[in-house]
């Protein structure tokens, strides 16, 4: 049976259960269910990046609750975070401590600053990455919050929301194979399982093309200035995916080859049921700066 391959084009363009199993053969997907519709927010501000990048914090937090107050469609961003969480939350902020794109440290303090205001106990909130399984706070967590930078990934095409669990793994090497297809499979297991409120997506700073391990290069990462945020991490990540595909298109006149199309993303949904990967069922609201928003 000859091999069938799977383009950034299908990954955008690929609506139905049917359409996707007769892509990517059963033995990826398993039954494919219908799909749902998921709402995911984007918000921008040229402000938010001062003299050499430098996050700048109020308005960074004024952006995550501009965010989660429409994504939840509140009339305050406070009603909105007590929508997502109880004061008796034992709360895990899952961040991503790559040394050239790190989760910016004013995204994790802004995240925690509204726990705190929910009446979160400090004890009770832990921001980490790699030291997650070893964290009294996240093996005990009744709540995670998942938020990491937005940037392409040798393994799995795109680094964002879905790899971003992968440390909760013992053997994360593991889920590589075929594009980390298997990632779905972490966010169904105990510690993890219903407990992510929030994904956030940082695309303050993203990286939209790379190629090998741990590739790093300052021609490939541009001042977007934006946050991608919703309960669905399919969804944004999606929609995260979608940006770095138009502006590989817009920066080479092309949709250039990554080293892995991202098809895990879809695999997520498909098999997982963890959320939803068609673009055309993902209500997308912008926020703020639309100057080169590009989606």
């Amino acid at each position: 049976m000859e091999e069938k391959i799977i383009t950034r084009r299908d990954f955008l363009r690929v609506t139905a259960g049917a359409a996707m199993a007769a892509t990517l053969g059963s033995g990826v997907l398993g039954e494919a269910r219908a799909e749902s519709t998921a709402r995911v927010v984007l918000i921008r501000n040229a402000e938010v990046l001062g003299r050499q990048d430098k996050v700048q914090g109020e308005i960074l937090q004024s952006m995550v609750d501009e965010a989660v107050k429409n994504l939840l469609g509140t009339n305050e961003p406070m009603e909105a975070w007590k929508r997502l969480f109880k004061s008796s939350d034992v709360v895990g902020i899952k961040s991503n401590e790559w040394n050239r794109l790190p989760t910016p440290k004013e995204l994790e303090a802004a995240i925690k600053r509204r726990l705190l205001n929910l009446g979160v106990a400090e004890k009770n909130i832990s921001i980490d990455d790699r030291g997650i399984l070893n964290n009294p706070v996240f093996l005990n967590a009744t709540a995670l919050v998942n938020a990491r930078p937005l940037r392409t990934h040798h393994w799995s095409g795109v680094g964002t929301c879905l790899k971003n669990y992968i440390q909760f793994v013992p053997d994360p090497w593991s889920y590589h194979e075929e594009g980390c297809s298997p990632l779905g499979k972490i966010w169904n297991y105990p510690i993890v399982k219903g407990k992510t409120r929030l994904n956030i997506l940082s695309a303050l700073t993203p990286q939209f093309y790379g190629r090998g391990a741990h590739f790093f290069d300052k021609r490939y990462v541009w001042p977007y200035k934006g946050l991608i945020v919703g309960t669905d991490p399919v969804a944004v990540d999606a929609v995260g995916a979608h940006l770095l595909q138009v502006k590989r298109i817009g920066f080479f006149g092309e949709d250039r080859a990554l080293d892995v199309p991202p098809i895990h993303i879809m695999v997520a949904d498909k098999k997982y049921h963890l959320g939803v990967s068609d673009l055309s069922r993902i209500q997308l609201i912008k926020l703020g700066w639309m100057e080169e928003v590009l989606i």
